[in-house]
């Protein structure tokens, strides 16, 4: 009469930071390095007469080393605030002041595409580190004719290290 009961797993749950491989890969220059950098002429420089030396089209380093943090964030926060992913999604990744601001711009909604339905786009996510264990990261966000403005601020738990939500902003 004795039955053994088994555990069924409950849900995975993904961490919101990956860890950061020691080894990187090497970094790919657009030309060898024995050959010229290629020049690439802009419409405007048609009307100058004068050539103008190409800027490397690489991004920006971040400053802070929380960029890919902070993109991925925003990410989900814009689909929170846009309707296409629940706010409950993120409480885990929020403190409670943070989480009733979300709660509070979610029933606002000030992303919520109106009419036609539009798919929300992201500028770059321009973060900074006022102190060592807070990101403060602003972007802009496109819904179709439409731009926005969205600001959060992420904190370090003390205890457990995980980045949470402190506060978010939307316009």
């Amino acid at each position: 009469m004795t039955e053994q009961l088994t555990r069924t797993p409950g849900p995975r749950i993904r961490p919101l930071v990956h860890p950061v491989h020691s080894a990187r890969r090497p970094v790919r220059h657009p030309h060898p390095v024995g050959e010229a950098a290629r020049t690439v002429r802009s419409p405007r420089a048609a009307c100058d007469g004068g050539e103008r030396p190409a800027r490397p089209r690489s991004p920006a380093p971040s400053r802070t080393g929380h960029s890919d943090l902070a993109t991925r964030f925003a990410r989900r926060l814009v689909e929170v605030l846009c309707g296409v992913r629940p706010v409950h999604q993120l409480q885990r990744h929020t403190t409670l002041p943070g989480f009733h601001q979300l709660a509070a711009l979610t029933r606002s909604g000030p992303l919520r595409p109106r009419g036609r339905s539009w798919q929300p786009r992201l500028g770059h996510v321009h973060d900074s580190a006022p102190t060592p264990g807070a990101v403060e990261a602003c972007v802009r966000v496109e819904l179709g004719p439409r731009h926005h403005m969205l600001a959060f601020r992420l904190e370090q738990h003390t205890r457990t290290g995980q980045w949470q939500c402190a506060a978010v902003e939307a316009r």
